[in-house]
């Protein structure tokens, strides 16, 4: 059965819709503190949103390859699913990181757990291809 990924298409963009949002929070926690561009430190708001910012892109780079790949080697409705937790993760990671850095830990777990299924699942399943199918 022929998979659209169209699923996966849309969780990728609402994936970088999520992102986009923090990018954007980081002006106004920027005007909050007085602290214009370039600087990158001086007010912990202002830091804390940055590494919310820089710890999703640093994830993006793990997430989105193995969203895509476990749609084409297992189901794009589960990749889906899995995305949709991931970003729930993030939101969540985003707004307790933001608050106070302590709350952080349950958005991380909850979007870290999500990329490992989506990692080791679509890594089995390549491996599994490889030697039962061939390439």
């Amino acid at each position: 059965m022929h998979q659209s990924h169209a699923l996966v298409a849309i969780v990728t963009l609402v994936s970088l819709l999520v992102y986009f949002w923090m990018i954007m929070r980081i002006p106004g926690a920027r005007r909050r503190t007085g602290i214009d561009a370039p600087a990158m430190t001086g007010h912990p708001e202002l830091e804390r949103h940055l590494r919310i910012q820089a710890n999703t892109v640093e994830w993006l780079v793990v997430y989105l390859p193995s969203l895509w790949l476990f749609a084409i080697y297992w189901n794009d409705l589960v990749a889906a699913a899995l995305g949709g937790i991931w970003m729930i993760g993030r939101i969540i990671y985003a707004l307790g990181y933001a608050a106070d850095p302590k709350k952080r830990e349950l958005g991380f777990i909850i979007q870290g757990l999500a990329t490992a299924v989506l990692l080791f699942g679509a890594l089995g399943r390549a491996i599994y291809v490889l030697i039962v199918i061939g390439n």
